[in-house]
């Protein structure tokens, strides 16, 4: 839980300081809950973004180890509490589900992103 809301409390500066865009933001509690704030946090694993193997380039990239984080072989993270995700600010953002992917999507994604197509079959399983 504190990672979850440490990720909210970072969340909510990007908006109002480091980013910006949200500077005059003032939301009560409940608002907060609800996400009336601008923009989105979508992470991998989950509807918006089903494909967990994103997580590792986001780990290289973040050099996440660093800070004592790591992913089992199965994509999950370490420690268990841990939290990843990406920040959407554009004002028309909203979270969604990705429906069913066609096999010429897995194709392509997987030469776009240089990962053998079995391997993101593995992963996107639910959305084939």
């Amino acid at each position: 839980r504190m990672a979850e809301g440490l990720a909210e409390c970072l969340h909510h500066r990007v908006r109002t300081d480091l980013w910006g865009y949200a500077a005059d933001e003032a939301l009560s509690n409940e608002e907060l809950i609800k996400e009336k704030y601008q923009g989105i946090r979508p992470a991998p694993g989950y509807p918006a973004c089903p494909d967990h193997s994103v997580k590792r380039p986001m780990f290289d990239l973040l050099q996440c180890e660093e800070i004592g984080m790591g992913l089992t072989e199965s994509l999950a993270m370490l420690p268990a509490a841990s939290v990843s995700g990406f920040y959407l600010s554009h004002p028309e953002s909203a979270y969604f589900n990705v429906g069913k992917i066609g096999d010429d999507q897995v194709a392509d994604l997987a030469r776009r992103s240089e990962v053998a197509e079995k391997e993101l079959q593995r992963w996107l399983a639910p959305n084939l």
